[in-house]
């Protein structure tokens, strides 16, 4: 009995070797260097729609059901144009479907952007 349970371990071993898979639906990988100069990688979630409307950043992206403002950190490098981009704190995990996206949007003010200042967002579209 004892050998049986030795070669059944055996046989699966092979099956039971590391191997992670890492699928990055959400955008490419991009270089993001913070105030401190420490530099990461990080995939960019890809949006569908952008549109500032002079008082707002409204962004069309993809949900399962619990997509919020909340669920991203938006950061906002200094320059002319600012460089905005959006990363999602944590996967929606949800299982509703949402096939046209939600929008989430920031007031300007929350953004710390004056009105009408040149902005480029950095995230890549997803159609």
């Amino acid at each position: 009995m004892r050998l049986v349970g030795v070669l059944a371990t055996a046989a699966l071993l092979p099956l039971l070797g590391g191997c992670v898979i890492y699928s990055n639906e959400g955008g490419e990988k991009i270089s993001i260097v913070t105030d401190q100069g420490a530099t990461r990688v990080e995939a960019l979630e890809a949006v569908r729609r952008v549109d500032f409307d002079g008082q707002r950043l409204n962004v069309v992206v993809g949900s399962n059901g619990c997509t919020e403002t909340a669920s991203f950190e938006v950061k906002i490098q200094d320059g002319d144009p600012a460089e905005l981009t959006l990363a999602r704190r944590a996967p929606d995990l949800c299982k509703a479907l949402a096939p046209e996206g939600v929008t989430i949007s920031w007031t300007y003010a929350e953004l710390g952007l004056e009105r009408g200042q040149p902005v480029r967002v950095l995230n890549p579209i997803s159609l």
